[in-house]
Order: structure tokens, then sequence, then C-alpha cells
């Protein structure tokens, strides 16, 4: 097995997620810390020390990491706005990225990076942005289910985050809750994998219509709070619904509904699954009825030896797609995750922006083609709901 140096950019609390994750993989190498701010690449490079790996070289840029060090791979852990620029650097060296969502604040800048990977996948180089929850066991058995047909005619979905985040959440940061560096508020920032489950599960949208507003925070830009809905190519409906205004927090839950089928996955937990295909137990009250196959549908998958259930503590579904991209790597093939899915959700986020800006429902295709490129979105349907 051929040994894979890896450098991390940004070596703050998701850089160290990125560290944990590649040292589960004996043929990774972390070999490089890129930060700014020297103090922060100083202090993951003495928790990967005490963790018992071997102490990275540190720079304050890319370009002095790969002048310096023999880097086939970089994960980019750093704010936001920042990461196209420095994924057009890593891939202009010829070196795999992997990129922490979301994948930018801006969907042309996020169409120039799409451009380019697709340009550099065909030189063997994998590019991909962290969607972790679509390699959760639960999100692959309803994908699968989905693929196979079990679910019938995809008639609905409900797909819900609902979080708490305190004021001083948003006051810890200059750059939190701005339009210029965070993007977007619940949706972009805590919303953003949920859209992307939604889009992988329903497919390609064709209208959303939206609403946001800023309804338990202040000294912030964006909303915490988005709803809108959603039409699908396939015909099917959906509700996407975003929020850190939900004291104390409650769950992230996708329900998607079939003619032949169902499934809700609860804080990525599979609550409910039934296919008519299995037969079995009457299903005829649907979650109140004996017909839930969650369990046996689980049961499918090897069972996973964690040390930790807590992602704060060992990151699992980063794990997961780590695999997913070595494996890409190794086998010169594209990952589970592209660029092209993270601009197709961006823009999905973008889209919902748009809408509730103008106050009308507008066609996903137009804001992935540019339309509104010149649109200053902001939060409710007035300027001066957002000021």
């Amino acid at each position: 097995m051929s040994t894979l140096n890896a450098a991390i950019t940004g070596c703050g609390v998701i850089g160290r997620t990125h560290a944990v994750a590649l040292r589960e993989f004996p043929e990774v190498r972390i070999v490089a810390l890129i930060d700014a701010i020297p103090a922060a690449a100083e202090a993951l490079a003495d928790f990967i020390e005490q963790q018992g790996g071997g102490r990275p070289a540190l720079y304050t840029t890319q370009a002095e990491a790969f002048a310096a060090e023999d880097i086939h791979l970089v994960a980019l852990a750093t704010p936001s706005g920042l990461h196209i620029q420095q994924s057009l650097e890593v891939l202009a060296a010829g070196k795999h990225v992997v990129i922490e969502k979301p994948l930018d604040v801006d969907l042309s800048r996020a169409q120039e990076i799409e451009a380019a990977a697709k340009e550099a996948a065909g030189k063997g180089i994998v590019a991909s942005v962290i969607s972790q929850h679509r390699f959760d066991q639960s999100s692959v058995a309803v994908s699968r289910a989905i693929a196979d047909g079990r679910f019938g005619k995809l008639t609905s979905a409900i797909a819900s985050v609902a979080w708490w985040r305190s004021q001083g959440y948003y006051d810890s940061g200059d750059w939190r809750g701005t339009w210029a560096m965070d993007g977007g508020g619940a949706l972009m920032n805590q919303g953003v994998h949920t859209v992307d489950l939604l889009l992988w599960f329903m497919g390609r949208p064709v209208e959303i219509f939206a609403h946001t507003a800023r309804l338990a925070h202040e000294r912030i830009e964006v909303e915490d709070t988005a709803v809108a809905t959603v039409t699908f190519e396939n015909g099917g409906l959906a509700v996407l619904h975003a929020t850190t205004a939900a004291y104390p927090g409650l769950t992230v839950r996708v329900q998607l509904m079939g003619s032949e089928g169902s499934a809700v996955v609860d804080n990525d937990r599979l609550q409910y699954f039934h296919s008519r295909d299995t037969g079995g137990a009457s299903a005829d009250m649907g979650l109140q009825g004996g017909g839930n196959q969650a369990d046996e549908e689980l049961a499918k998958y090897p069972e996973e030896d964690y040390k930790a259930a807590d992602p704060t503590v060992y990151p699992a579904g980063h794990v997961r797609q780590y695999r997913d991209i070595l494996a890409a790597i190794a086998g010169g093939k594209q990952p589970g995750v592209t660029v092209s899915d993270a601009v197709n959700a961006l823009a999905a986020v973008r889209s919902v922006y748009v809408s509730a800006t103008l106050g009308q429902p507008v066609l996903f295709e137009d804001v992935l083609a540019g339309k509104y490129n010149d649109l200053e979105v902001h939060t409710g349907s007035t300027a001066a709901e957002s000021a």
C-alpha cells in the first residue's frame, strides 16, 4: 500500500475533525498544516502528536507548503468564503482536494471550481466536498431503496432542521451571520447537508418558492428561519425548513413518502422504513402501525465499531466519506460526492434566498444559469426587514 501525503489548510475546530478522520487510515500521513494564524497550526500539530502521530511541518500559505513538501491530498477546513481560491490553487498544483461544506458562499464562483474539478478529473485528480450524511447507513438504506424502486413513485418529502443557536454563537465571530463570509444563515450553514440529502433522494428541483426571516436574533444580516416549497422533475413535492431559532433545539428530520413505501430519518437514525415489496405486518396505520421494517433494513449492513458516537469526539461521518474518497483516488474513479453535487445544493439554497428576496417562485435552472447573479439577496421580503 503506497503512502498518501496529506495537508490540512485551516487548523481550527473543523481542521481537527479532518485530522482525526485522516488518522483512521494507515495509508495516509499528515505531512503539513497550513494556517495564516501560526498558533492555530501549532495547536493542531500538538494535538496530532498527543494522538500518537508524527508532527507535521507548519506553513502559513499553501504555496509555501506545496514548494516544500510532497503533498498528494489537501483538506480545506477554512471559512466558506476562502474555499474557491484555495481549491483552485490545490487543483492547479495537481493535488486531490477535499473541501469542507458548504462549497462556497457565491454560486458563480462555485461554478469556477466545478469547471476546474471536471478538468482535473480528466487527469485522475479527485475533488470532493464534505457531505458526510450521505454515508450514514440510514441514508444509504433509503437511497438504495429509491434506486431499486421500492418506494414506488416518490410523491413528497419533508426536510427540517430545527436547531437553536444562541446570540453568543453569532457574536463569537465578526464573520458569523454575514452574507459575505457565512453566505447565509440557518439554511446555508446548518441546513445545507439536509438540502443535499433532499436533492439526493428526490432528484433535480424545478421550482422553489420561499420565505426567510430573522426572528430570534439580532446583529446578524442573514436569516435564522427559512421555509420553502420545492417541486422536482419527478413530479414530487417537498417542504424545506431550517431554523436556528428553535429553542432548545429539536432534530434534523427527513421524511420521504412514496406510492409503495416511506421512510423517516431522524437525527441520522432510520426511525421508520416500510416498503410494500417485503410484505410482513400490516402498515395500514404507518408509523402507528406494525409495519416498521427499519431494523430489518439496517441489519443488511455490517455493524460499525466506532470508539464514540459523539461527532465532536469521533467524526464517524467524515471517516465514512474519507473511505469513499480514498477508494476513488486509489481506483481512479469519481467520489460519491462530486463538486457538481455541491454546486446543486448551493444553487438550491441560493434559489431559496432569491425567491424570498423577490417574493415569488423561481426556477432552479434560472438560478443555476446565473439569471440572478447580480441580485443582492436579503433576509425577509423587503430590504427594510433585513436591516
